[in-house]
């Protein structure tokens, strides 16, 4: 089976993480196993200065392991590398029912774009993304081809994404 995807894709402050963590906890809630990918646009640490991990990649490691009873994660360093490709990223992950994935505006998947009226730009990415196939706002929307839904309105939007993905028929 193809691993299901879509998109959350948005300006920065467009509600975009507050939207990805809303629809995780509402479809985790209806028995779905969700993963998501985060896209950074910037430098970013998952570890701490000083800490073994940390202390293993600064000696030159590729990849480190941190591994628990409760939880495990694998940090590969670049380096030299090119950013991996999305679909490099999803065929990393364990079988789910969906893949969520913030980010990666740029992709050819199919994306949900949140909108905000506090967000830092707030041009219409649907005239430029044939992809987007809704759009959640939190404020009125006039004029768009796509579903429109209110951002806050995760029951509606958690059965869009049900029914766009396949996951559930109607």
């Amino acid at each position: 089976m193809t691993q299901r995807v879509l998109g959350i894709t948005g300006w920065k402050n467009s509600g975009k993480t507050t939207l990805t963590e809303r629809l995780v906890t509402e479809l985790t809630r209806r028995g779905w196993t969700i993963s998501t990918i985060k896209h950074a646009h910037h430098e970013f640490d998952i570890d701490k200065e000083g800490t073994d991990s940390f202390r293993h990649r600064a000696a030159g490691a590729g990849e480190v392991a941190i591994v628990s009873g409760r939880r495990w994660a694998l940090m590969h360093e670049l380096r030299q590398e090119d950013e991996p490709a999305m679909e490099d990223i999803l065929a990393r992950l364990a079988p789910c029912d969906l893949v969520l994935v913030e980010g990666y505006k740029r992709e050819a998947h199919a994306k949900i774009e949140t909108r905000r009226l506090d967000a830092k730009d707030r041009m219409p990415l649907t005239s430029q993304d044939a992809g987007i196939v809704a759009v959640a706002a939190d404020h009125a929307v006039l004029g768009e081809a796509v579903p429109v839904f209110d951002l806050n309105d995760i029951a509606a939007l958690a059965n869009f994404v049900e029914s766009i993905t396949g996951l559930k028929s109607g």
